[in-house]
């Protein structure tokens, strides 16, 4: 019987990109970690988008897809608003800077080192997701930075959403120690992130040790951006 730990599939390098679609009328962008290179003559790209999210929608609607590649220093507030937010709730757009191009989608500029825009020439069913493969209209580089790794991403307290094709189900907690009492932990119920006390949130100005409970109101889930009030104790 073939073995199948899907573990393997970790060592798997990906980047973090904002995928983009859309013209004057309508417009979405949203989180990807799968897209790629895959011909140079003529120059072709690939991004695999849930077919649950709007993004998917748009780019079915205008056959034309978007990729912003992000830098290595891009805040986790940022990947929130595009990673774990719809745009059916919400103008992503309202905030960032982004210019039109040539097929009319959007590219996020904002935290980016290049952006390149498709034309969709064919897709892929995938199951849950699809794969657009598009043939390059225009590409440029922004600036010259190291991009950011789906690995460092990770480092820095990111999750992936449901959608992602990449994700897998939180694993069981290691079993407590005996005669240990559990710890809380607050987890947000946009993103998934868990607050530790004994980690606290330094760069929020939150100190190690800190129950959740003296965290002043006024602060937000460092990965996505949501509010005290949107935390659950697990």
């Amino acid at each position: 019987m073939a073995e199948m730990d899907t573990k393997a599939l970790r060592n798997v390098s990906y980047g973090l990109y904002i995928v983009t679609s859309g013209d004057a009328s309508r417009r979405n962008g949203q989180i990807a970690n799968t897209s790629f290179q895959v011909t140079s003559q003529p120059a072709t790209v690939a991004v695999s988008i849930n077919k649950q999210n709007l993004t998917h929608e748009i780019i079915e609607q205008c056959q034309a897809f978007g990729v912003s590649v992000l830098e290595e220093s891009t805040p986790m507030p940022f990947i929130g608003l595009f990673g774990f937010k719809s745009g059916r709730d919400l103008d992503k757009f309202a905030s960032v800077q982004a210019d039109t191009g040539a097929t009319g989608c959007p590219l996020v500029i904002d935290h980016a080192i290049a952006v390149f825009e498709a034309k969709v020439v064919a897709k892929l069913d995938a199951g849950s997701h699809t794969v657009f493969l598009g043939e390059l209209v225009s590409c440029r580089v922004l600036k010259k930075a190291e991009p950011l790794t789906y690995a460092k991403y990770h480092q820095n307290k990111g999750k992936e959403p449901k959608t992602a094709p990449t994700y897998s189900p939180p694993e069981a907690a290691a079993a407590e120690k005996q005669g240990a009492a559990p710890v809380k932990k607050y987890v947000c119920s946009v993103c998934g992130w868990a607050y530790d006390p004994a980690k606290g949130d330094p760069d929020g100005g939150i100190a190690p040790g800190t129950p959740f409970e003296q965290i002043p109101a006024s602060w937000v889930c460092p990965v996505c951006g949501a509010g005290k009030a949107d935390f659950a104790l697990q």
